[in-house]
C-alpha cells in the first residue's frame, strides 16, 4: 500500500479553482493569483519559516471579462513588485479558447485591462521573456508567438512548430533564450534576438504534455512525456540523462524546484490524479498525494514548498530537500 503525504498547509476558496500561480519575483514572492470561474483572486501568504505560522490574506478580486470563458493559465510580469508605492502588479491570463488578457493593478483598484489576439486555437502556456520586454505563448495552432508588451502589444515574432506547443519557459540567467516544448516530443532552445534554434532534443516517448527548465542549472531540462520524467543535460544533448516512469496513465505537468542544490522534480499525473515529488535519480517519490482535480502546480521561490490544487483547496507540502 502506498504512503500518502498529507499537505502541511491549505487554503480553502469559495469555488473550485481552475488554475493558479505563485509570483517568482524577489519583491512579490509571497503573492499568488488564483483563478476561479468568474474572477481572479490575488492572495498574500506567509509561511511558518517567515511568519511563525501559516497565514494568508485575500487582497483583491479581479473580475474575468467573459464569465463563460475559463482561465487556464496565469503568469506574473517580471516588474511585479510590492516594494514600491503604489504596488505594481501585472498578470497575464489565458482566458477562453485563444485570447490573452493583461490585468494591471495596485492591489486596491484595477488600472487597466489589455487584450492580445492572434492565436487560432487553445493556448497551452505563456511566459515573460527578454526581461519582460516580450510575452511569449504556445498553442494548439502549431505556433509560438512573441508579443511586444513594452510598446504596442503587437505580435512581433512567430515560430512555426511541427505540432502543438505545450510549454514555454525563460531562464533568469539567459533572458534572450526560451525553451519551447512540442507535443510530439521535441524541445527547442531558441535565441529570441537572433531568431535561431540553439539546440533541440527529442523525447523517446510522446505525447509530451509539459516541460521545464531548471533555474539553478540552465543545462538541465525536463519533460513529462508518455507518463515518464525525461531529463536532459544540454552539455550532452544526444541522449537523456535520466528517464523514470512515474504515471502509468500519463502526466499533466512537471516542475523543477527553483532553488535547491539537488535536483527535485514535482509532477501530477494519472492514475487517480496524483502529485509526486522526486529527488535526484530516485524512483521512489519523496511525496505522493492524491488530488480531486487538476489546477496546476507551482513551487515557492524561496522556501521548499510545492503547491497544488484539489477542488476548492490550495494545498502546500514542505519538501525535505537540500
Amino acid at each position: 500500500m502506498r504512503a500518502i503525504t498529507e499537505p502541511d498547509h491549505s487554503i480553502l476558496m469559495s469555488e473550485p479553482i481552475n488554475c493558479f500561480e505563485i509570483c517568482e519575483n524577489d519583491f512579490a514572492y509571497n503573492l499568488m493569483c488564483v483563478a476561479q470561474q468568474k474572477h481572479l483572486s490575488l492572495i498574500l501568504i506567509g509561511l511558518p519559516e517567515e511568519s511563525g505560522t501559516f497565514v494568508w490574506n485575500h487582497v483583491q478580486d479581479i473580475e474575468i471579462p467573459d464569465e463563460d470563458a475559463r482561465c487556464h493559465r496565469i503568469a506574473f510580469s517580471p516588474d511585479t513588485s510590492l516594494n514600491c508605492t503604489p504596488n505594481k502588479v501585472t498578470v497575464c491570463a489565458s482566458i477562453g479558447r485563444c485570447n490573452l488578457t493583461l490585468f494591471h493593478t495596485n492591489l486596491n483598484e484595477l488600472s487597466s485591462v489589455q487584450y492580445l489576439r492572434g492565436h487560432s486555437s487553445y493556448i497551452n502556456d505563456i511566459a515573460w521573456v527578454c526581461d519582460g520586454e516580450l510575452l511569449a505563448s504556445v498553442s494548439d495552432d502549431f505556433t509560438c508567438k512573441f508579443w511586444n508588451i513594452a510598446t504596442n502589444l503587437e505580435n512581433v515574432i512567430t515560430f512555426c512548430l511541427s505540432s502543438a506547443g505545450m510549454s514555454i519557459k525563460s531562464h533568469p540567467e539567459d533572458p534572450s533564450k526560451v525553451l519551447v516544448a512540442e507535443k510530439r516530443g521535441i524541445i527547442h532552445l531558441y535565441n529570441v534576438r537572433s531568431k535561431q534554434t540553439v539546440v533541440s532534443v527529442e523525447s523517446p516517448k510522446f505525447p509530451l504534455m509539459s516541460a521545464d527548465w531548471a533555474n539553478n542549472n540552465r543545462l538541465f531540462v525536463t519533460a513529462l512525456a508518455g507518463g515518464d520524467i525525461v531529463t536532459w543535460d544540454l552539455s550532452r544533448p544526444f541522449a537523456p540523462a535520466d528517464i523514470k516512469q512515474v504515471h502509468e496513465d500519463g502526466g499533466r505537468v512537471v516542475r523543477f524546484a527553483p532553488g535547491s542544490t539537488e535536483i527535485a522534480i514535482a509532477t501530477i499525473g494519472r492514475p487517480d490524479l496524483t502529485l509526486k515529488v522526486f529527488v535526484g535519480k530516485s524512483t521512489v517519490p519523496l511525496i505522493e498525494s492524491p488530488l480531486k482535480t487538476y489546477g496546476g502546480l507551482a513551487w515557492h521561490q524561496r522556501l521548499p514548498y510545492i503547491c497544488a490544487v484539489s477542488d476548492k483547496t490550495l494545498c502546500f507540502w514542505k519538501v525535505q530537500i537540500k
